[in-house]
């Protein structure tokens, strides 16, 4: 399956269809079925003692399958999630962004799979993981 939607392109999509967030995230990498995407974090996005918060890392995971999944069907605003699973294992590094490494692990008509391993810069060992489902709408 070709990649219908490269690095700029998901950018613009999402500056378009959600410009109250889309500052937030940077496309970095564009692959087949994968995405790599970094949360630029600030201020908002911490909790007391400066870590990340909770939610700002599932938002991040959440964006980053939403993009794999756009990347690879074209654009559509009407996907949406409809399951998380999401392990939180250490600390990220304070203030400092999170990267996410996601790959669609099935593409199907009206539902995407797919996982994603979360990175504080600076850390080798991944923070937190999401198993993501992702419902399609149908063709009109």
């Amino acid at each position: 399956m070709a990649i219908q939607m490269d690095a700029t392109a998901l950018e613009a999509f999402l500056a378009e269809e959600f410009p109250q967030v889309a500052e937030d995230f940077v496309v970095e990498d564009v692959q087949e079925m994968a995405v790599r995407v970094r949360l630029r974090v600030g201020e908002r996005h911490l909790r007391p003692g400066g870590t990340v918060s909770g939610p700002s890392m599932f938002g991040l995971a959440d964006v980053s399958i939403y993009l794999a999944v756009l990347a690879m069907i074209g654009p559509k605003a009407l996907a949406v999630t409809t399951n998380c699973s999401m392990d939180f294992m250490r600390k990220p590094v304070a203030g400092a962004d999170v990267i996410c490494d996601c790959r669609v692990l099935k593409l199907g008509r009206v539902l995407a799979v797919g996982e994603c391993l979360l990175f504080s810069e600076g850390m080798a060992a991944p923070v937190a993981r999401a198993s993501m489902t992702y419902s399609i709408p149908p063709a009109r």
